[in-house]
């Protein structure tokens, strides 16, 4: 662990501990908060947030200079072969695709040809579009998983040669067995149903535009730079479609209701208030959730509901909120991990879904597996830069609704 990603954990634990400090001393003179201490616990919780996320962006940036120092290894052994050795077809295509990003298609004559005919397919005539070499979509999907909470836990599957992708669902049970006689069969079953879940990727796209300069004498590879930004692109854009999407032509979030999803069976209000979460319909949601999926379940919510949360006791006087002690564990509430996204539901008002209990492997998600790179040369000349456009096929949707509980307020 680097020195930073400690010296930030310390400060967040002594923040933690302050904060319940403030608490404790409340509740031994059987007081609430005065104005003045809620000020200063919601202050210290807004700095405690912040230091999360320059924890979780300082872990990611490990991942990503860990990535990088094994990249550049496969490089200078890429570059220190001799002339009589043959170099492999995964070697011309990412030698190619480098110099494409470089240089466009002049990038891949005289001596590209090489690259140019591995990475070549079919007929280019319009100009500028490439398939990217495989470890290139393999680096841009773990940056993904990297920065939204729901790929890093969902089922995801890669479609190399269909449109979609559908499963069979048991959408109603066998009804139970009766106890009868020796020779008897039992009454036929008239209750088993079945039915289908289907997921068809979707284009995702984003344009960047990059400077000659930065181009030409940038420190990074320049498909580092894109990557990268791509990769912050296209995890945010997903990340709120696969919380808060619609469905139609763009991922089921979790929190929209649909009966091709999570129907409105699976809220639970009992025990909240109108404008605020209570230590009863926490108890309420968990206890909507079978215990067999408790093993893998996650709560979520905005980091502006986990405020209220930290201040909630159970029966016993003890906080529900447990701060994380150890390395890469996260917070945790009523025995399970808590995460946070600045794109959940954040509107404290009656009917509003504001958090969600569910074990999100039963979110499947449905990536397509080409990602093209289309670089435009003509279209920024006046302004000295080049665009590159990203695209990327993927879909996504919770396919088994029992495994979720939505809260709401009463």
């Amino acid at each position: 662990m680097s020195e930073k990603l400690k010296s930030l954990r310390e400060q967040r634990g002594k923040i933690g501990a302050d904060m319940r400090a403030l608490m404790d001393k409340a509740g031994a003179e059987k007081r609430d908060l005065t104005n003045e201490e809620l000020a200063i616990h919601s202050a210290m919780f807004d700095k405690q947030e912040g230091l999360r996320q320059q924890i979780e962006a300082e872990e990611r940036q490990v991942e990503v200079d860990r990535a990088n120092a094994g990249r550049e290894v496969e490089e200078q052994r890429s570059k220190g072969k001799t002339g009589g050795e043959e170099r492999t077809q995964a070697d011309l295509q990412m030698a190619g695709f480098r110099s494409y990003l470089r240089g466009g298609m002049s990038g891949l004559t005289g001596e590209g040809a090489e690259e140019f005919r591995a990475l070549q397919a079919g007929s280019n005539v319009e100009g500028g579009y490439l398939i990217a070499p495989e470890q290139f979509v393999t680096s841009l999907i773990q940056a993904v998983d990297n920065a939204v909470f729901i790929r890093a836990r969902a089922n995801k599957f890669r479609l190399t040669s269909s449109t979609s992708m559908g499963a069979p669902s048991l959408d109603t049970d066998i009804d139970d067995a009766e106890w009868t006689q020796e020779l008897g069969t039992g009454s036929e079953d008239t209750a088993m149903r079945f039915g289908k879940r289907e997921l068809k990727p979707t284009p995702l796209a984003k344009r960047i535009k990059i400077s000659k300069k930065l181009i030409r004498v940038g420190a990074l590879p320049i498909e580092q730079i894109v990557m990268q930004r791509l990769a912050y692109k296209f995890a945010i854009t997903q990340e709120k479609a696969f919380l808060t999407g619609s469905g139609s032509g763009q991922p089921l979030g979790v929190f929209t209701a649909s009966n091709d999803g999570i129907g409105t069976a699976r809220d639970v209000a009992t025990g909240n208030t109108s404008t605020a979460i209570t230590f009863d319909g926490l108890i309420e949601a968990k206890f909507a959730v079978k215990s067999a999926y408790w093993t893998k379940a996650d709560w979520l919510f905005h980091r502006d509901a986990v405020k209220q949360i930290t201040k909630i006791k159970d029966g016993d006087g003890q906080y529900l909120w447990r701060q994380s002690v150890r390395d890469g564990e996260p917070d945790t509430l009523m025995g399970r991990p808590l995460m946070i996204s600045e794109y959940a539901p954040n509107t404290f008002t009656t009917g509003q879904y504001v958090g969600l209990f569910g074990d999100f492997s039963h979110y499947w998600i449905a990536d397509a597996l080409d990602m093209t790179v289309q670089r435009l040369t003509e279209l920024y000349a006046e302004t000295n830069q080049d665009g590159f456009i990203g695209r990327l096929e993927s879909d996504g949707a919770p396919v088994l609704a029992e495994a979720f509980a939505r809260v709401k307020l009463g």
